[in-house]
């Protein structure tokens, strides 16, 4: 009986990156705001949705206020719910 050999991940092999750092937390200048449009698109895909935190290395703090500046400039029609095609 014959085993099939299973691909092991080896430590050589496992790909490293560099952790991605909150904007905010770093530059204190910036600022989320629901008025300032032009930042909040940065965090919103061209189908109106919201980025994880994985995807744009916000902290968790700031992530929350992104999703509710991101919420009331949908609101306000400064940022589109969605984008129909």
């Amino acid at each position: 009986m014959a085993r099939e050999k299973r691909f092991k991940p080896n430590a050589k092999y496992r790909a490293y990156y560099k952790k991605k750092t909150c904007r905010f937390c770093e530059d204190k200048s910036l600022k989320i705001d629901y008025k300032a449009p032009e930042i909040l698109k940065e965090f919103i895909t061209e189908r109106g949705k919201i980025l994880p935190r994985r995807v744009t290395g916000v902290c968790s703090r700031h992530q929350r206020q992104l999703s509710i500046a991101i919420k009331k400039a949908r609101i306000l029609a400064l940022l589109p719910f969605t984008v129909h095609e």
